[in-house]
């Protein structure tokens, strides 16, 4: 059917000098004449990168969703978006995010696209992409690029980042020889495609699921198997029809959609990362989400999958075992099931017709893997505007504990003293690190999960309570308080604490207190005041950043991108 009022015939339907610039110049790439009838136009919004496992395939599944369309009468323009590879990136991925949120949003505001697919899958690129196509809010839909197959080490499955940070400990303790270690490091990554635990990326993979913007399955597929290239060619015949349809991103990003990606996230022990994206993408539709939505909403939830770093097995098991949708069913009445999805299907609909085909892997909510799992929303005085902690990862005789402070100013002081024959700290400690929240890094990396001194790790010590303004892998593990807020950077109290003080965590009681009198905090905050150092980025994305960046308790998004603007364009380019 010929659309002349859609956003791409407003460019290929005029018969004007506009119309013969937008349709000549394209047509150079090969497009016949008849393709420019009103057809809907699909951008295939492309994250592909040399420098990224996770996404080496990209180029290949777009071929997949191209087919689609053109099968269900849409017109397929691939485009390519920056790509945030965790694992190379410096200072850190998450520097990037928002720039790649900024970078996809003007490219699909500004280009004749009806509808758009993004094709991701590391950590901070399924968030980014979906935060810019959020502010757009055309019809959207995700195809993840799937996690990479089991690693292998002797005969044993091991998992990405997991067991980098397991083993690490094993070599600084003399307890795994260097040989070995990089005899692991050749079996971890067999394949492209993501972490295959359940770290940031397949988590948020799997909240794509949750909230309904993708097909069923898009997150245990592995990246090699056949069946992600067949659900990239099922995508591309959907959005033709969520295009014809008007079938918007907002009509799918509900506030019910966000309460089960925070379900999800408790049933399969997802990572922390995910409530910093969560939180950020919430903003740019307009629905109110806050930190104490993940904790109460997560509080219902069991934790069903038996995944590491909280559990044993790995995504292409969670795969065989069946997916999200198994997860889905498993939750019942605590999911919301009368949620939409771009399926055209309900999330109940979604369940009814899933099955569980290992019991290891997805346990039941009367029998589940693990006790209420999700994340610890935590507040005091050293964290006023909130800290997280995720328990299923963490040590269950650490969750109440008082100890004495062990302070590092930045990360280099870190780097610099951990390993200090002479550094005053025993198993009680506990470790803070300080300067590594969205403006002091600037970009919160995942430092928060801290290697232990090598003194306690020769005496057998694994876990220590650690705190923070940063974040953590979600490969990661250990009693590790995060995203405190404010950040010391800002002024937080963070900022104040000091070698010796003594902290008390409740973890069940949701509290993080420093036990220091409010006038000794005081004179401290002067001091800090007047050695405050000059801002140390004058120039580019970084100043940018800095200046404009939230805190992690509202999502690490800049100020001025919040909220959704139209995707009209009125002036032409010439």
């Amino acid at each position: 059917m010929t659309d002349k009022s859609s956003r791409s015939q407003k460019n290929f339907g005029k018969l004007d000098r506009d119309g013969f610039i937008h349709r000549s110049w394209i047509k150079g790439t090969g497009l016949p004449e008849h393709v420019f009838d009103g057809r809907p136009v699909i951008g295939i919004c492309n994250t592909w990168s040399e420098l990224v496992t996770c996404q080496f395939h990209l180029r290949d599944l777009a071929e997949y969703v191209k087919r689609g369309v053109w099968e269900a009468g849409g017109v397929p323009i691939e485009f390519p978006a920056m790509s945030l590879p965790e694992t190379q990136m410096r200072p850190t991925a998450m520097l990037f995010r928002n720039l790649l949120a900024m970078e996809v949003e003007e490219s699909i505001r500004a280009n004749p696209i009806d509808g758009v697919v993004l094709l991701g899958g590391c950590d901070k690129t399924t968030p980014g992409q979906l935060m810019g196509a959020a502010s757009v809010d055309l019809p959207t839909m995700i195809v993840s690029s799937g996690p990479m197959l089991n690693g292998k080490f002797k005969g044993r499955d091991i998992g990405s980042g997991t067991d980098v940070w397991r083993f690490s400990e094993s070599v600084r303790a003399g307890e795994m020889s260097l040989a070995d270690f990089m005899g692991a490091e050749a079996g971890m990554s067999r394949s492209h495609g993501t972490c295959n635990t359940m770290g940031t990326a397949s988590t948020m993979a799997s909240l794509i699921e949750a909230l309904g913007v993708s097909l069923p399955n898009n997150a245990a597929l592995p990246g090699v198997d056949a069946r992600r290239k067949t659900l990239a060619h099922l995508t591309g015949n959907r959005i033709v029809e969520l295009v014809k349809q008007d079938v918007r991103l907002s009509q799918i990003l509900t506030r019910e959609a966000f309460e089960n990606a925070i379900l999800m996230h408790a049933a399969i022990g997802g990572s922390t990362n995910a409530v910093v994206h969560l939180l950020a993408l919430a903003g740019r539709v307009g629905v109110p989400l806050t930190l104490e939505d993940f904790d109460r909403i997560g509080r219902e939830v069991p934790l069903l999958v038996n995944l590491m770093p909280s559990g044993q097995f790995l995504m292409e098991d969670f795969c065989y075992a069946g997916g999200c949708p198994a997860v889905i069913k498993e939750l019942g009445v605590l999911f919301r099931r009368e949620a939409l999805t771009v399926s055209g299907f309900t999330q109940g609909a979604i369940a009814e017709a899933a099955e569980v085909w290992n019991r290891d892997v997805i346990a039941t909510r009367q029998s589940p893997f693990g006790p209420s799992s999700g994340v610890w929303v935590l507040r005091g005085n050293l964290c006023p505007d909130g800290a997280i902690l995720k328990p299923s990862a963490a040590s269950p005789d650490l969750l109440s504990h008082r100890g004495r402070a062990v302070v590092f100013e930045t990360i280099e002081d870190y780097h610099a003293r951990i390993d200090d024959p002479d550094l005053e700290v025993d198993a009680t400690s506990v470790l803070v690190l300080k300067g590594c929240g969205p403006a002091g890094y600037p970009g919160m990396p995942e430092v928060g999960n801290m290697a232990l001194p090598a003194k306690l790790l020769a005496q057998g010590v694994r876990d220590m309570v650690r705190i923070s303004d940063a974040r953590m892998s979600g490969t990661a593990y250990g009693t590790v308080i995060l995203h405190v807020a404010p950040e010391a950077h800002v002024g937080g109290p963070l900022a104040l604490v000091r070698d010796g003080d003594e902290i008390i965590l409740d973890g069940p009681g949701r509290t993080l207190e420093l036990v220091v009198d409010a006038e000794e905090l005081t004179r401290r905050r002067a001091t800090w005041e007047s050695l405050r150092p000059p801002p140390a980025y004058s120039r580019g994305w970084a100043k940018l950043y800095v200046d404009t960046v939230l805190q992690a308790d509202r999502g690490v998004d800049l100020d001025f991108l919040v909220g959704r603007s139209s995707a009209d364009v009125t002036r032409e380019s010439h």
